[in-house]
């Protein structure tokens, strides 16, 4: 598909039910591995739209480098008048929930609900909770200053745990999970544009669980009890006004690891969405 800025976007349409965008993580990673490790369950109740972000995955980069936060919501507002559909539900992992919950705040009318899946709302908040997780399995004592310094801090506590061959740590307890979702990633080149730039945009290391209050569409939150490459208390952050928390035992590939607990969460929550064109129109009446 072409976004509204002239961007092509690699976009692939499957399933049955209300329409649902998955938003992936990164920043600048991709759909296919949440797609090919059993994130294509949701299919089975939800019309799923998989795209690669600007600058990701099989996805064109954009000319102008706008890789800014407004650009990248208005790309999913820009599959979201594709569907067809006023309403959709998004399910964000890891980074997209950045992206995802900031799309609900600026078009919470077109929101269904938004599930978030082992999702960071605040980038530095993840990093150091990496960090602190390193020196905790090592014994290591890498420290962050500042602000300044969580990016540095973090890549070198990331050589630590390499050079002990434990990086596969950070996303599950089984080598083999992290070892499948590699052969993934590495199966076809792939666009890094995003990825190389959204580290140094400012916007970015925002700490978006300070807007969760003035969010207002329904909201369920999905955790592991060791993810730590968001950091397992994250979402005790978040302050969605109608927020559903669901904490799984695992990691950060729940979609796979836990697959029919996860399936059976978001169904359920998908079971119990209210009629949200009923409760807008309701709204716009008490307005005038």
């Amino acid at each position: 598909m072409l976004t509204s800025d002239g961007v092509a976007l690699y976009l692939k349409v499957s399933g049955k039910g209300t329409p649902c965008i998955f938003v992936h993580g990164g920043p600048g990673a991709w759909s296919r591995s949440f797609e090919a490790m059993g994130g294509d369950v949701l299919e089975k109740q939800l019309t799923m739209y998989y795209y690669d972000q600007r600058g990701s995955g099989r996805s064109a980069s954009s000319p102008d480098n706008d890789y800014s936060l407004n650009r990248m919501v208005e790309d999913i507002e820009d599959i979201r008048s594709l569907t067809g559909s006023d309403q959709v539900y998004l399910v964000a992992h890891s980074f997209g929930g950045v992206l995802a919950s900031e799309y609900a705040a600026r078009y919470g009318d077109h929101v269904k609900g938004l599930i978030l899946l082992n999702a960071t709302l605040s980038i530095n908040y993840s990093l150091r909770a990496q960090i602190a997780f390193v020196n905790q399995l090592l014994g290591s004592h890498v420290t962050v200053e500042n602000e300044d310094s969580v990016l540095p801090s973090f890549l070198a506590a990331m050589r630590l745990l390499g050079e002990k061959h434990l990086r596969y740590k950070m996303l599950s307890d089984n080598k083999a999970t992290v070892h499948l979702l590699d052969s993934i990633d590495r199966s076809m080149p792939r666009n890094y544009s995003f990825a190389r730039r959204a580290l140094e945009m400012p916007e970015y290391a925002a700490d978006f669980t300070k807007e969760t209050a003035g969010v207002h569409v329904p909201v369920l939150v999905i955790t592991g009890t060791k993810d730590h490459n968001i950091g397992p208390d994250h979402y005790k952050l978040f302050r969605f006004l109608k927020q559903t928390v669901k904490v799984i035992e695992g990691g950060h590939v729940l979609y796979y690891e836990r697959n029919r607990q996860f399936a059976e969460t978001v169904f359920g929550f998908v079971a119990d969405a209210p009629d949200r064109n009923i409760d807008l129109l309701e709204a716009a009446a008490n307005d005038q």
